[in-house]
């Protein structure tokens, strides 16, 4: 009975050690991947982010030559009849939009919101920039 009780006590704690063994394994395994996603996560946004402020500064661009042509038209429409004028203010309406959509994605790098997030408001500005300048071609 002794020799029986003691080979039930090796077994035990051998058991009890072998999963104790896979428990820290495991946990190691676990950790690791966790920090190897953060580490990856932080690179992707990173490249991510380098891209949509190149995206930005293309959208400023456009909105600044836009923002010319606007100004080189303003004296003609302005000495002309108050459709005339309406129509210029219409048109100049779409501008400022575009120019509100471009300082939201601004806003949007600036306080490091996703990326995902970000591309859909440069995707909205894109479209809000395309809209101002049909209304230019409109004038």
């Amino acid at each position: 009975m002794r020799k029986s009780r003691l080979s039930l006590f090796k077994s035990t704690s051998m058991l009890i050690s072998v999963v104790g063994i896979i428990m820290i394994v495991s946990t190691i395994i676990v950790v690791a991947y966790v920090g190897y996603s953060m580490v990856s996560e932080g690179i992707t946004d990173e490249i991510s982010s380098g891209t949509q402020y190149d995206e930005l500064a293309e959208l400023k661009s456009s909105y600044s030559d836009l923002a010319v042509k606007f100004d080189s038209v303003k004296a003609t429409y302005y000495a002309g009849s108050n459709d005339d004028i309406q129509t210029y203010n219409d048109a100049r309406i779409e501008l400022t939009r575009a120019d509100s959509a471009i300082e939201n994605v601004q806003s949007a790098l600036d306080a490091g919101k996703p990326s995902n997030e970000v591309d859909s408001r440069i995707d909205f500005a894109k479209q809000k920039l395309n809209d101002a300048n049909e209304a230019y071609n409109n004038l």
